[in-house]
This record gives structure tokens, sequence and C-alpha cells, in this order.
């Protein structure tokens, strides 16, 4: 969340970048309340050493009237207390909830926009392959090379949900090891993360656990969800710490499930493997010092390059705009991999990664112990390093031959231990 003295001090700014990211929240409430919380405390604090200067007096030597009027006069400020500490509860609660709403500042160079088709396309690696035959979407081809089984997962979990068989799993395997030896020689600590969250630390991440727009499962009577993304896991991690400046920045690798409701997604891109119900993903997170989230921030989007340039899947980098950053990036950078089956060819994500300064950890409070001894909130930053549904949507579809087979990247064939998917 932002600092609510940021807000106070900066409020067309803020209000402005509300407008910018198509959201709904109320700064003016926000400082409203902020200022009333002010006055609250402010008063409670007054009322708490007439008390003490009260019960002090008390001990001295008084005649029955003085006694008898400092004992009604200490009932009174009990009342009093109690009353200001209720409305001060009160007041903190709104304001916390209301500050919640209120999104990340943008950075300044990140489009203006409402939704993807905004985005600003900056850099571009290989050009859409081109096929002298009738290419096949990976729904196709994974069913005929009996590598993916769609019909039974409906059957036993229902829609969005899949098997993956034969070469496939090797080749999610393949995946996994061949994004996580990349990510351990840069010098990231890899972790299995667990697949089940508190409440708490999803909402400090900035994800919604409830409602109707939720795209999160959660467990009935635990105060937990199923996660989304190992950005929540590694997120939390450090929740409630000091972290020793002397130990960032902390470079954190998690591979996990990822359980998505994915909410009212539909139409003919959400078929097979591009928006589904669970996955895994190899996710990177970062912690550091404030100053060094922007370099950072280019690290993580270079590594994603590596991978998918390693992959030979041809991709673009895009500049997410305001209205698609969410609510706790500042800035974000998409990849998005040449599909050849989306529509007779189009780009789509397959990774991202936002530099979200120090709004989740103001929410999870994680500081460091700066050079004066004071202590601060360390800036979070989280990126995909690969999400393997996706990735594998892109392999099948760029890497299929005329013969309806399909070849595996270079990379992925000591991993894998076959150079081919054949037909059964």
């Amino acid at each position: 969340m932002l600092d609510y003295r940021f807000i106070a001090e900066n409020l067309d700014a803020v209000k402005q970048n509300i407008v910018n990211r198509s959201m709904n929240a109320d700064a003016d409430l926000v400082v409203r309340l902020f200022s009333r919380r002010t006055e609250l405390s402010t008063a409670l604090q007054s009322l708490q050493q007439q008390r003490n200067a009260n019960a002090a007096a008390m001990k001295g030597k008084l005649e029955a009237d003085e006694r008898n009027k400092l004992i009604e006069e200490g009932k009174k400020l009990k009342e009093d207390i109690a009353a200001s500490e209720a409305e001060l509860s009160r007041v903190e609660a709104e304001l916390d909830a209301e500050g919640r709403r209120i999104p990340n500042m943008a950075h300044p160079d990140a489009p203006i926009g409402k939704e993807d088709k905004d985005n600003l396309e900056v850099k571009r690696v290989g050009e859409p392959t081109k096929f002298d035959f009738e290419p096949q979407d990976h729904v196709a081809l994974g069913q005929d090379l009996d590598i993916i089984d769609f019909d039974s997962a409906t059957k036993v979990s229902g829609t969005k949900f899949y098997y993956l068989k034969n070469e496939a799993v090797f080749l999610e395997l393949g995946l996994i090891r061949y994004a996580l030896d990349k990510l351990q020689k840069k010098g990231f600590t890899p972790f299995i993360t667990p697949d089940i969250a508190r409440e708490e630390i999803l909402e400090g991440i900035g994800f919604n656990p409830r409602g109707a727009e939720s795209n999160v499962y959660t467990i009935e009577d635990e105060g937990t969800c199923l996660v989304g993304t190992a950005e929540i896991t590694l997120g939390g991690y450090y929740s409630n710490v000091i972290i020793p400046k002397e130990k960032l920045p902390l470079r954190m690798a998690g591979l996990s499930h990822c359980f998505r409701r994915e909410a009212g997604a539909s139409g003919q891109f959400s078929k097979g493997l591009y928006r589904v119900h669970q996955f895994t993903k190899l996710e990177m997170f970062v912690y550091c010092l404030p100053e060094e989230s922007d370099a950072f921030h280019d690290e993580l989007r270079a590594v994603e390059e590596e991978i998918f340039s390693g992959l030979e899947i041809p991709f673009r980098v895009v500049d997410t705009c305001t209205g698609d950053l969410g609510a706790p990036a500042y800035r974000k950078w998409d990849l998005e991999a040449w599909m050849p089956g989306r529509n007779g060819g189009e780009w789509g994500e397959v990774t991202s990664t936002s530099n979200c300064t120090d709004f989740q950890a103001r929410r999870l409070n994680i500081k460091y112990k700066d050079g004066d001894g004071k202590n601060r909130y360390v800036h979070m930053l989280n990126g995909t390093a690969i999400a393997i549904s996706r990735a594998l949507v892109a392999i099948l579809e760029n890497f299929q031959q005329p013969d309806g087979t399909v070849r595996i990247p270079k990379a992925l064939v000591p991993y894998c231990g076959f150079e081919n998917i054949g037909k059964k």
C-alpha cells in the first residue's frame, strides 16, 4: 500500500494515477480518514495522560472530598478512553480497507491505457514462424501425438484441467530443470514452495482472496487459499522481518503449482493450455534496496529473454499500460511469444516481471535497517522464469513439422532425452 502521508501530500497525482489505472478508489476519503485517525490518536494520548495524572494524584494524602472527586474523574476518564479507543479502532479499520484500494504509483514512462491492446512493444526477438503447410494449434497436436488429454481431465476434474502424458511429462520436467539451471548460475536460491498460503499473505501481496471477481480458490473455514503463483509464498517468506542490509539483495526462485479460478475468462484464446485452473510455474523473486529496484527489474527481464531466446521461440517485449498493470506494480514488462495456433497466428503472454517497489513490503511489514539505523521498507520484485503450460503451447505450435510431429528445441534435448515427439 502507499504511505498515507504520501497520499495526503500528493493527492492530485494519486487521484490521476487511479484514473490512469481505471480503478475504483477514493483518495479523498483516505486523506480524511488519515486526518481523523491523527486527531483521535492525539486526543487518546491526552486522555491517557490525564488518567495517569489522576492515578498519581490518588496516591497522595487526600481529604475525603478530594478523593471522591478524583474517583469520579477517573471513572469518567475510563469511559472516555474506552469510547475513544473504539472510535479509533473503527476509523483505523476503515482507513486500512480504503487504503488498500489505492494502487501503487505507476512509472512515469508506463504507457497510459485501459487494456492490453494499449501496451507498447519495445523489443522483438526473432520473427513469427512461417510454415509451408497449414499449422495446427497445440490442442490438435497434443491429442494427435497422445501427449495431452483434455477430455479425461474434464470428466475427472472439470473444464480447464488437463493430463500430460508420454513425452509431455518429460518436456515439463525438462523445462523446469532448464530454467532452474539458468537461475542457479545467476545466484538465485531455489525453493519448492507450499501450494497454500494464509489469506493475510495473499492480501499483503495484493490478491483479493474473496468475492465474485476473485481469481483465488479459498479453502473454506481454514483462512487459507491455494496460491496462484509462488510470488505469494516467496513474498510472504520474510513478512514481519527486518532483513539485515548486508544480506540484500536476496534472489529467490520458487517452483510451485498454481491454481486460478479464471473467473469470467472465456473465448477462443482461453482454450487448451493457455488459460487453465492448474499449472506449474517457476517464479523469480527479489528483495532489494530501494535504489536498486529499477536495475533488478531490468535483470529479471533479461533472464526471461535469455530463457526464451535459448528455446528459439520468437517473442516480443511490451511495456504494460497503466490499466493492465495490477495494483501492486510500479512497472511491468511482458514477454509475448508467437503462437501460430491463435487465430492464424498471434502473440500470447508467456512471462511478466513487475517492480512493486515498497507497495507489498508495507502491507507485509518487511524492512531493512539503513546506515543511520532507521528501519525502512525493502523493494520487492517478481518475474516468471517459466510458466510450463504456456511454454508448451509455444513449443508445440512453433516446432511442429509437416508430418504432424514436433521437434524439441536443442536446448531441451539433454533434459528430455529425445529430439522429436512422434505419433504413437
